[in-house]
């Protein structure tokens, strides 16, 4: 199946280059729009996006697999993305991260079978002094508790 971009979202893409001197610099928006329409970044998308703006391919690869929140694969439609860095660990990330694992039967970059949930295990979030935090989808979710994980994840839908 041939990925196209939305009218709408090609024209966001559009008023992001114009953000910039290159347009090789609205890669992570564009890649971002895309994730947005498509759920995940596949080849298909990054060749349309290195078309776009006017770079080889692998160029735009190498944004995806530099950064946590470009996904190559579905996910759930709760992403839950620990944050098991330093201040988190030492507060207790590992213990939520165990906690998560357990509680949804999957472990890093797995989703349940269901497709609700996805887990990912990531490094400094910028919430070191809240620690421990997830985030979920584009929420954070700071001083966490094991409590505090059970409630949240029992609220979602």
């Amino acid at each position: 199946m041939e990925f196209n971009f939305t009218p709408e979202n090609l024209e966001r893409i559009n008023a992001e280059i114009k953000k910039y001197p290159k347009k090789q610099s609205a890669v992570m928006a564009a890649l971002y729009i895309a994730q947005e329409q498509n759920g995940y970044i596949t080849n298909e998308i990054m060749v349309k996006i290195a078309e776009l703006l006017d770079m080889h391919p692998h160029d735009v690869l190498s944004v995806v697999t530099f950064y946590t929140m470009y996904f190559q694969k579905p996910m759930g439609k709760y992403h839950i993305q620990v944050c098991t860095n330093v201040s988190c660990m030492l507060r207790g990330a590992y213990d939520i991260w165990n906690q998560l694992k357990e509680k949804l039967k999957i472990d890093n970059l797995e989703v349940t079978p269901d497709g609700k949930f996805s887990l990912e295990e990531v490094e400094c979030m910028g919430s070191c002094g809240t620690a421990p935090m997830f985030a979920i989808n584009e929420d954070y979710y700071e001083n966490l508790t094991k409590e505090k994980v059970e409630e949240i994840i029992n609220s979602l839908n």
